[in-house]
């Protein structure tokens, strides 16, 4: 049987240090978020735990350091929500160029980290979103 090629082989890609940074916090902040799974899903055990459970697990996670891992977990999500479109654009075949993947590695940025403000607002200040 023949040898085949490797396909894609990595000679075929040009990857530069921001490509390469921003596609690796992308993986991270995917397992950043599938890491906050867990205190999501403690708190759906504990609702269905009953009142008592829930009140322990309420009480646990309005800890302070709670609201560090809440800020952490929406930062993560809104890079990982960003950074997902970005590569669905590339997906389109557009903004591969070096400049164009530069300029919109600062956008991704920029972008998540507005969002991740809007949501910490919209979640820990009171009133932020009453009608």
């Amino acid at each position: 049987m023949p040898q085949r090629p490797l396909s894609p082989h990595l000679s075929v890609y040009q990857m530069y240090r921001y490509t390469l940074f921003t596609s690796f916090l992308n993986r991270a902040t995917g397992v950043l978020l599938s890491i906050g799974l867990l205190v999501f899903v403690y708190w759906l055990m504990a609702v269905a735990g009953g009142s008592h459970a829930y009140a322990r697990a309420s009480a646990v996670l309005s800890l302070g350091i709670f609201k560090l891992v809440y800020m952490g977990l929406l930062l993560a999500f809104s890079y990982h929500l960003v950074a997902g479109i970005r590569h669905l654009i590339w997906d389109t075949g557009r903004g591969l160029e070096r400049q164009q993947a530069k300029r919109s590695a600062w956008i991704v940025g920029v972008v998540s980290l507005v969002l991740m403000l809007l949501f910490v607002y919209w979640a820990f200040c009171p009133g932020a979103h009453r009608s």
